[in-house]
């Protein structure tokens, strides 16, 4: 079976930016309106806050991706986020991250501790922002999340070109280090032309933002000599469901 970081003959291709199929309809466009109408969307409707950052995948640390984040909160210790490509209408859902305090995360086994990220460096260093939403008005928040951890999986590879979400998750990591080093110039100079940023300007205005201490087995790939995590597919016995009385 290949690796998570391969790409089998059999795989469809292109650009990541067009999946499959034909246009949709006029009919299908109207029943879709009608949809919105009559269902209430709840889960959708909590969703507050739009965050874009950057990832790398925790078997191969050379590729990035820019992540756009859909923030629900759940409580002042926990946010569910739906993670897209974009924040275009046609933006792909690529993966889910939830996210925890500190207060949570060291709640945490070692093992289940290993597989999640923390946001200090993201947020102090200017990767993390809230785009459209002012820097005076976010930094309350800023600096609470700041405090937590993330635990990302991404359903779909489009930097490598998967019209499709294939293969299994992968897990994410956040960049680190003491400078940004690990993001391409490139990559943070086309998002903040995007949305007129300056992670370098954002990167002195966080500098008061503290960023927990505490050692714990966060950002693992830091502390194991290179070592990641991949999930692999492989067949399994399956458990048989007992009758019906």
């Amino acid at each position: 079976m290949a690796s998570s970081d391969e790409t089998p003959e059999a795989m469809p291709q292109g650009d990541g930016s067009v999946p499959p199929g034909k246009p949709m309809t006029m009919g299908q466009h109207l029943i879709d309106k009608g949809t919105q109408i009559a269902q209430t969307m709840q889960p959708i409707k909590q969703m507050t806050l739009h965050a874009c950052t950057f990832s790398s995948y925790s078997h191969d640390m050379s590729r990035l991706i820019e992540a756009h984040h859909l923030i629900t909160r759940l409580s002042q210790d926990f946010l569910q986020c739906a993670v897209y490509d974009s924040d275009h209408s046609d933006a792909k859902l690529i993966g889910i991250e939830y996210i925890v305090s500190t207060k949570v995360f060291e709640t945490l086994p070692p093992e289940e501790q290993k597989l999640w990220h923390s946001h200090g460096f993201e947020v102090t260093s200017g990767l993390w922002v809230n785009p459209r939403f002012p820097e005076m008005f976010q930094k309350s928040e800023l600096q609470d999340l700041a405090q937590t951890y993330g635990k990302f999986w991404c359903t779909w590879q489009v930097d490598r070109g998967d019209i499709l979400p294939l293969g299994a998750p992968a897990l994410m990591m956040s960049p680190q280090g003491v400078n940004l080093g690990m993001v391409p110039p490139e990559m943070i100079k086309k998002r903040d032309e995007r949305y007129k940023l300056s992670c370098e300007s954002l990167m002195a205005k966080r500098a008061d933002i503290v960023v927990p201490q505490s050692m714990n087995l966060a950002d693992y790939w830091m502390k194991s000599d290179g070592k990641g995590f991949a999930i692999d597919i492989e067949p399994t016995d399956m458990k048989e469901r007992e009758p019906f009385p």
